[in-house]
This record gives structure tokens, sequence and C-alpha cells, in this order.
């Protein structure tokens, strides 16, 4: 083929995607991820767009060996009840030194929304779910990276089990410390989201979510919230804060 033919050919490549993307952000409506006039949050909703029309929503991240497993620090809030940390919130800080006190046996996962069954989770009905244990890297927006075994309930069986409804499009999530944000559905029922409640073997540790975390393994460490205490579950997008504060939404890798 010759070069003009190839400068044609990638010409409408680039253009085949380009609309495709087109109606994917589009097609969003008011639901879209909003951008707040920045040409910095208009590439994420372009990557986000390009990213969900050629990559397979399935498709899987690598998993390791055990033998592999690093170190891995606990970053940002490794304790919801400290009252030093940039992130703590009195009354969830307060919630949560009491929890912690009783040895989590009180702790519940509240989920609700568009939802046919609200439900209130134990630890013990999380761990007698469909479990999945997986061996993963930590990507980490600071620069840093980090190879750790989790376990735990796939968000997708959660979301099952209370009968999320077809209507839905975004999964939130809050937490004992000021944290929140949100995923779409094709992350949430990825088999590899999972609300992990152990780490390396162990029950999970204080400085890394315990008692549930949440584990998305195809986006960037920070989309991984610790703390985890309620789940919403949504047919449009709530900017939880992070795009207004300079986050990009979606962290796809």
């Amino acid at each position: 083929m010759s070069g003009k033919g190839l400068v044609i050919s990638r010409r409408g490549l680039i253009g085949g995607l380009g609309s495709t993307s087109a109606l994917l952000l589009t097609g969003c409506g008011e639901s879209q991820p909003p951008t707040y006039g920045n040409i910095l949050r208009m590439g994420d909703n372009l990557t986000y767009a390009m990213q969900r029309t050629l990559l397979s929503p399935m498709a899987l991240v690598r998993e390791y060996d055990r033998s592999e497993i690093t170190s891995m620090p606990a970053t940002g809030t490794y304790d919801p009840a400290r009252t030093e940390l940039g992130l703590h919130d009195p009354q969830g800080g307060q919630d949560y030194a009491v929890l912690r006190k009783g040895g989590f046996a009180d702790w519940r996962l509240v989920v609700e929304g568009l939802v046919d069954r609200p439900a209130s989770f134990s630890l013990a009905d999380l761990q007698r779910m469909q479990r999945r244990t997986q061996v993963t890297r930590h990507s980490c927006e600071e620069g840093w990276s980090a190879i750790a075994e989790w376990t735990g309930v796939p968000l997708r069986t959660v979301l099952e089990t209370v009968g999320a409804r077809p209507s839905a499009r975004y999964v939130e999530f809050y937490t004992f410390d000021k944290m929140a944000d949100n995923i779409d559905m094709i992350d949430a029922m990825h088999p590899q989201t999972i609300l992990a409640y152990g780490m390396n073997g162990r029950d999970l540790p204080i400085g890394h979510g315990a008692p549930v975390r949440l584990r998305i393994e195809r986006q960037i460490g920070y989309k991984s919230l610790k703390y985890v205490r309620r789940i919403v579950v949504t047919d449009r997008f709530n900017d939880l804060g992070n795009i207004k504060s300079g986050w990009a939404w979606y962290n796809g890798i």
C-alpha cells in the first residue's frame, strides 16, 4: 500500500472512531460527567469514550503469582478515626471508632437507590457470598505501584443480590472519611471489581480500608476507595467532588 493510502486509511480510522466517540458522548445527555468548561476534563470524556469503544468491557488486567507480592504503603487516610488527618469526617470518624472497637461486628454496608431490594449487609453476610481472590498491581497516581492479593465479593454479586435495575448507569460509594466517588456500570459489573475484606491472606488492615474497601483493577489507585459504608445505584451522574477539584473521573489502565 502506498504512503498516501496509509494516510487515507488512518484518517478514515480516526474519523470513524471520532464519530463513535461522539455518539457515546452525546448519547449520555445530562448524565455525562461534566467538564465545567475545562479542556482537560473534555479530554477525559474523550478518553473514556475511546476506551469504551475500543476495549472489551470484560477484558481482565494481569494477575500475578503470590510470590510476586510486594510491600504496599497505606497512604491517604489510614484511620478515619484520626482527627488530624486531612480527610477526617467528624461523624464518620466517630462512627468508625465505635465499630472498630467492636471488631466491626455491627458494621453494615447499605446498598440502595435504583434497586428492587435495598439491603444492609454485615461483614459476615459479604463473606458468605461468592468469593474472589486476585493478585493485582495497584498503580498510584503519585507514580508508585505495588502488588497485593485481595479477597472479597464481586461487586456484581452484590448488585445482583439487591436487584439493580436495568436503568442503572452509575454506582456511587460513600466512606467513613470524606471520600466519595462513582463508576459506571461497565466497571461495576467487571469480574475484577470487588469489595475486598482480605489482603495478602489476612483480614483487611485498618490502614488499607478495613473492614471493606473497593478494588477497581481497571482504573488507577485512587478510585479504589477505602472504608466503604454505603453504595447508591443511580441513573444520573453526580460529581461527588473529584472533578470540581481537578481530578479525572475516569482513569482507565
